[in-house]
């Protein structure tokens, strides 16, 4: 138990059979309990964690591998039935530092946050230590996952070192998330429509033996698929559905006004394409509903920003 919190730790794993002992046998004193998802490996992961003699071990076998995120639901759905207070997420191949995890669960446990995240990003060695690659993925997903989201005040999603809260678990639709290598952007979009605070921690980059698996241009295209219907669910439930706010008015009525005005400009363009005939009307029939449009868009913008559960 930490600080009158009982925590379970989510430990997702595929073909880890190296790694998992090392992994499970690095847990602090305080984590509760220990839930390992072996997602349909082709190794003997299963076999070596159910190999380690601690008594807060529970072994989950999927009968069909999940992705990473099905393993994570799997786990925390177990983690709940157990009675966890907080779950945290540490992978199978040993990459997520248990040092870190206090400062994971202080601001959960201590000052009233939902959900916590690792970035990588703040430390000063965070961009020398993290591959090229990795880093440019990061940081494009981050901005583009931010606008999804709304959690504007978090960078790094794609780090799965997070701890998050039952009473935050309680509202998410869990069968609902994302799986695969898309649930952290996903859970982020329904973290926000149930107005969970949430809060990013420093903890530097970890890279050692495991072996990534990840097919680059499949991923990219999944995530990207996914936030542009996670931003317009999470416009439409929290803005929408929830309060009508004047976010979701600004928005709405400003995308309008721009597309209006881009439609009018198009015409008049093709219109002056041969002899100029174009009324300074019609002109201004097209710049000024595009310019009020974007001028609504910015706010809506601002406030959405403003609106962050922090």
């Amino acid at each position: 138990m930490y600080k009158d919190h009982k925590i379970a730790a989510v430990v997702p794993a595929y073909n880890e059979s190296k790694l998992i002992g090392k992994t499970i046998m690095t847990m602090p004193e305080y984590i509760d309990f220990i839930v390992v998802i072996n997602d349909r490996s082709t190794d003997d992961t299963s076999a070596q964690a159910r190999a380690v003699d601690d008594p807060r071990v529970f072994v989950i076998d999927h009968e069909v591998n999940k992705g990473v995120g099905g393993a994570i639901i799997t786990g925390h759905k177990k983690a709940l039935e157990l009675g966890a207070d907080v779950n945290v997420i540490m992978a199978g191949d040993a990459q997520m530092d248990p040092q870190y995890l206090p400062d994971l669960l202080d601001p959960i446990c201590e000052n009233g946050y939902e959900f916590t995240k690792a970035n990588r990003f703040y430390s000063r060695t965070g961009y020398a230590t993290m591959p090229f690659m990795r880093a440019a993925g990061s940081i494009g997903l981050s901005f583009a996952t931010k606008v999804a989201s709304g959690y504007w005040n978090l960078f790094d999603p794609q780090n799965g070192y997070t701890a998050l809260k039952r009473t935050a678990l309680n509202r998410l639709p869990l069968d609902r998330i994302a799986l695969g290598y898309a649930f952290e952007n996903d859970l982020l979009i329904w973290l926000n429509i149930v107005n969970a605070r949430a809060k990013d921690v420093s903890v530097p980059a970890l890279y050692g033996e495991e072996v990534s698996t990840m097919n680059l241009r499949k991923v990219t295209w999944t995530i990207g698929r996914l936030l542009v219907s996670g931003f317009w669910r999470r416009m439409l439930r929290k803005h929408v559905l929830q309060s009508f706010s004047a976010v979701a008015l600004l928005f709405f009525t400003g995308l309008a006004l721009v597309t209006f005005g881009a439609l009018v400009g198009c015409w008049v363009l093709y219109e002056t394409l041969g002899e100029p005939v174009a009324t300074t009307g019609s002109v201004l029939l097209s710049v000024g509903p595009l310019l009020t449009g974007i001028h609504m868009l910015v706010n809506a913008l601002m406030l959405d920003i403003q609106s962050t559960p922090d």
